[in-house]
């Protein structure tokens, strides 16, 4: 599949379009037949509904794709042929990719690195010393471009080939001093993606989004530090579900950094003290078949992007309520309301949602950022409670 110019723009406007995210706009793009009908039927559809949006124009599109060009970055789309095998897989693939760099980089067989951005010594040159072999038997590293592990891993595979991915828009470098190294990886024939518009500042909710892209790029996601509160733990979630493997790199237990990787080891991810103790276990799944799904383990503790609502047979997601409302006095903040409710007792979100009145979704969205900054905690049972 090759889309047309016309074809990019209508795609474009369709994701971008409030409250449109990867399920919505495949579940559009099915019932219409192209993007172009979807935009019509769209605002009729959710006025309906009493949540009228309206797509981007085309002028509005059109000027993004032209910034992205001024950066070197092209949009991809999912069938085309430069669009990432492994993450077409998923069911939550962008529709669009803005890519930067070589697009080969992006369908060789890749291993994900992340960790703690706050790295010992010994985790940052075990990071290198492991980016380093995997890229030399034949592997392309992928990871976050955060500080820390995911640096050090990016850097010692710029001589082989990595992929960075950005949780803002490729004119938003987060953090904003590593505008350098994705000019090293890109002048290192690596590549650099977003799926956010240009101009995008990222927030705490897309650190995630970009997460379960790091692990879809990847036969499998290698844990090197990670706090128990750790986004990296996220990413490790979402290879789970995706069908990919999970390995992590043991460490001493008087280290914080450490007791997320240790975990996942209890749980069953494989130890990684050698670069053959990853080699042997994805040797066989490059040379196979495509990694298939899984269930998740536990749907209240999955991340949540898009809050939905059923739209004549379609599921539509729509920002939560008020998310980011910064006017709001405090009382009536839902994320002030979600704090106030929780507890040191572990709660279920669905007690939650009663107690503040919010919708399930919202609170578990709320719940990701206040575990994104170290607020709160996660049960195996599925319940949260208030760190203090």
């Amino acid at each position: 599949m090759q889309l047309t110019d016309a074809q990019r723009i209508d795609w474009l406007r369709l994701i971008r379009t409030e409250g449109v995210g990867p399920r919505t706009f495949r579940g559009l793009i099915n019932r219409f037949g192209g993007a172009s009908a979807a935009l019509e039927a769209l605002p009729d559809l959710t006025r309906r509904q009493g949540k009228p949006v309206v797509p981007p124009s085309r002028a509005q599109a059109a000027d993004e794709i032209a910034r992205a060009e001024t950066l070197g970055a092209r949009f991809v789309a999912t069938g085309e042929a430069d669009y990432p095998r492994l993450l077409q897989a998923t069911d939550t693939a962008p529709p669009l990719l803005a890519v930067r760099g070589a697009a080969a980089a992006l369908n060789r067989p890749a291993v994900a690195l992340v960790g703690s951005r706050n790295a010992s010594a010994a985790g940052g040159a075990f990071t290198e010393r492991l980016a380093r072999e995997l890229g030399e038997a034949g592997l392309c590293v992928v990871s976050g471009l955060a500080r820390g592990i995911d640096a050090r891993a990016h850097k010692a595979a710029l001589a082989t080939g990595t992929v960075g991915v950005l949780a803002g828009g490729h004119d938003r470098i987060y953090p904003a001093n590593h505008a350098g190294l994705v000019a090293s990886i890109l002048e290192a024939g690596g590549a650099v993606v977003a799926e956010m518009p240009m101009g995008w500042e990222p927030r705490g909710r897309d650190f995630p989004r970009r997460n379960r892209i790091i692990s879809g790029l990847a036969y499998g996601t290698v844990v090197v530090e990670a706090a128990r509160r750790s986004g990296s733990l996220i990413t490790a979630r979402f290879a789970l579900e995706q069908g990919r493997e999970v390995f992590a790199v043991p460490g001493s237990p008087l280290d914080p950094r450490a007791e997320g990787t240790n975990d996942l080891i209890r749980q069953g991810a494989t130890l990684v003290a050698e670069v053959d103790h990853v080699l042997a276990v994805l040797a066989p799944l490059v040379s196979g078949e495509m990694p298939a799904a899984r269930d998740a383990p536990d749907l209240e503790d999955r991340p949540i992007f898009w809050d939905e609502i059923d739209l004549d047979g379609i599921a539509v997601p729509v920002p939560a309520p008020c998310l980011d409302a910064q006017d709001l006095p405090e009382s009536e903040d839902p994320r002030a309301r979600v704090i106030g409710a929780l507890s040191p007792a572990p709660v279920a979100t669905d007690t939650l949602a009663r107690a503040t009145g919010l919708a399930v979704r919202a609170v578990q969205t709320i719940l990701l950022e206040l575990e994104l900054d170290g607020r709160v905690e996660r049960h195996g049972s599925g319940t949260v409670s208030l760190i203090r």
